[in-house]
């Protein structure tokens, strides 16, 4: 990794693309406010080739300092601000899609926005210029891909204020959109994110060049202000982390960019080039405009606002978050899951550990994590994801779940055909694709584990990033027919509690677990004297298992009976010799499970 790993806008330029289109609109553009834009002008490149029946198209939106440059289209070309996501063999492949970057409403770098003529005055708009929302940006952009002579979209998507109109798509225009994929978004800004950009609209307000936002006669632009606005928002887009890492060993050694603005630290330095750099290609009147736009943006601030908004919604949905990202923090994206889940709506998760901030979905060193979900996302969604091969286990053969699968021909069985079934702790996914040929009506993981997410998603598998002991209240009463908890009792938190919510969610549950009490873990102890182990789920040392419980099938029979909960069926598994017991399967079984509904 390079030193510059953190930096997502080392080669943007102010230059223009060749490859730039226009669409323009012949007729008056009426916004959400009910103010009208004449002569409307959508500035918007294409990659790759619509297919014959025009399914393939992929709608990118861009954040805003983002426009419809994504990608290069040659090697020749400009740098794109997204080109390690699109183009040929990228995770968005312009070998298979159609991809359609358009530059919104309100920007500076080819759709009307401010800096454009007003067909009334001949002159800039500039702060005549009507304040727009998100809702506008879509709506110009559904004009587009009318235009195009395009129905549906295979998939919009987007981060930041990208991730916002990809979101918006789907509840503008549900009848249009197949999927979402969200990047480092959410349903609203966070008063923390809006505090910053109200300082940075007052930072290029009160710049005396900006003249109230008539500036474009003057040879004078308030570039310090739009500089300062930058530099405050390239803040948020970094880490506490990243930070550390970039400027911790030369605190104290700043470049010698040129620079009007304090430059006596590494990080200052940094920050005065960022937003130099930034004036030479955005104009201040967009800033105001598209940051305004942003924070406007509302879609709800509890579950019950944001159902509302999304209930009309028929899309699947992938969204991404990044653990460092404190400008639209995972917490926001689990937000939006909760409220998806809640309403039945298909959709996918994970939050991805990095230490870049909000920039992540920017940059090269993470998008092997995340450009792997949106590639298999993009595949399975155009019905083009082929079935792969499950990844060897790291976890020991001599417990069923692991011994040539054992277990998932003997848990299918308990499936029926048209079941919902939700697996708690699913790894990579190997049991939800095992009762996919069953052809369930609904099949959903839980895992905690952000790569086993990932590996999940790799293979078509609907699955959201979560721990099962705090997770399990965003699903509504009976949502599944069968929910499983397979080889994860023994490290929940609160058993109790974990068993009861299964029980209200699901019509039957399957739990199954390694017997603690098994023959020779019982050997162990009275023999040595030490703490039991056993190849498998209980083959840690006491000082390092990452297991919180050791049940033994007694007591779990017991607590059923305590808890007045209903056992269907058991059955007991010697699973080093392939057999089942039936005689004393507390003392000669390692697994058991149990079959349990409500009594």
């Amino acid at each position: 990794m390079t030193k510059e790993k953190y930096n997502s806008d080392l080669q943007r330029s102010s230059e223009t693309s060749k490859h730039l289109k226009f669409f323009k609109l012949e007729v008056p553009f009426v916004l959400q406010s009910g103010e009208t834009i004449e002569d409307l002008l959508v500035a918007y490149e294409t990659y790759g080739t619509l297919n014959s029946n025009k399914s393939n198209a992929v709608l990118v939106c861009h954040a805003i300092s983002g426009d419809s440059h994504a990608a290069k289209h040659s090697k020749d070309d400009l740098p794109g601000w997204w080109d390690i996501m699109v183009g040929p063999r990228k995770p968005i492949d312009t070998d298979q899609y159609f991809v359609i970057c358009p530059n919104v409403l309100g920007g500076c770098k080819g759709s009307t926005g401010p800096n454009s003529l007003n067909p009334k005055t001949g002159k800039p708009y500039g702060p005549e210029f009507p304040q727009i929302t998100v809702e506008d940006m879509v709506a110009t952009q559904n004009l587009l891909i009318e235009h195009l002579g395009i129905d549906s979209l295979l998939c919009i998507t987007g981060g930041s204020m990208g991730g916002f109109q990809s979101i918006q798509w789907a509840k503008q225009y549900p009848e249009k959109v197949k999927s979402v994929a969200g990047m480092a978004t959410s349903a609203r800004l966070t008063n923390q994110a809006l505090a910053f950009d109200i300082v940075g609209r007052n930072a290029i307000k009160k710049d005396p060049r900006f003249k109230l936002g008539n500036y474009y006669d003057s040879n004078e632009k308030p570039e310090d202000g739009l500089a300062i606005a930058r530099m405050l928002a390239h803040i948020t887009y970094l880490s506490k982390e990243s930070m550390k890492e970039k400027f911790d060993q030369k605190r104290f050694e700043p470049k010698e960019d040129p620079t009007e603005f304090e430059k006596q630290f590494s990080v200052g330095s940094y920050l005065a080039y960022q937003g130099t750099k930034f004036v030479d290609r955005f104009d201040a009147n967009s800033y105001i405009i598209l940051s305004t736009a942003i924070d406007y943006f509302d879609l709800g601030k509890n579950i019950k606002e944001l159902k509302g908004n999304l209930k009309k919604t028929s899309c699947e949905w992938l969204f991404v978050s990044f653990s460092s990202d404190w400008l639209y923090p995972p917490f926001q994206s689990e937000e939006l899951v909760d409220a998806l889940v809640e309403l039945d709506k298909p959709v996918s998760y994970c939050c991805i550990d990095s230490e870049a901030g909000h920039d992540a979905f920017l940059l090269e060193n993470e998008v092997g994590q995340y450009g792997s979900i949106t590639s298999s996302f993009l595949k399975k969604i155009s019905g083009s994801l082929e079935e792969q091969k499950v990844k060897k286990s790291t976890l020991t053969s001599t417990n069923i779940f692991f011994d040539n699968r054992l277990d998932l021909n003997f848990i299918s069985g308990l499936v029926s055909k048209g079941d919902r079934v939700l697996d708690l702790g699913c790894e990579d996914g190997t049991l939800l694709r095992e009762l996919r040929k069953k052809n369930c009506s609904k099949l959903l993981g839980i895992e905690i584990d952000p790569k086993k997410v990932i590996d999940s998603l790799e293979t078509g598998i609907e699955v959201i990033n979560s721990d099962i002991n705090v997770g399990l209240n965003r699903f509504n009463n009976d949502q599944f027919d069968v929910t499983i908890l397979s080889q994860t009792l023994q490290s929940i938190k609160n058993v109790e509690k974990t068993i009861q919510q299964i029980l209200r969610i699901s019509k039957k549950a399957i739990i199954s677990f390694p017997n603690f009490a098994f023959k020779p873990l019982r050997e162990m102890l009275f023999h040595q004297g030490k703490a039991p182990k056993l190849d498998g789920l209980y083959g840690y040392n006491w000082y390092n298992t990452p297991n919180r419980r050791f049940p033994t099938i007694a007591d779990f029979e017991e607590f059923c009976n305590e808890q007045n909960i209903l056992v269907k069926e058991s059955f007991f598994i010697d699973t080093k010799n392939k057999e089942f017991i039936r005689e004393n399967p507390n003392l000669n079984a390692d697994t058991a499970i149990f079959v349990l509904s409500k009594n």
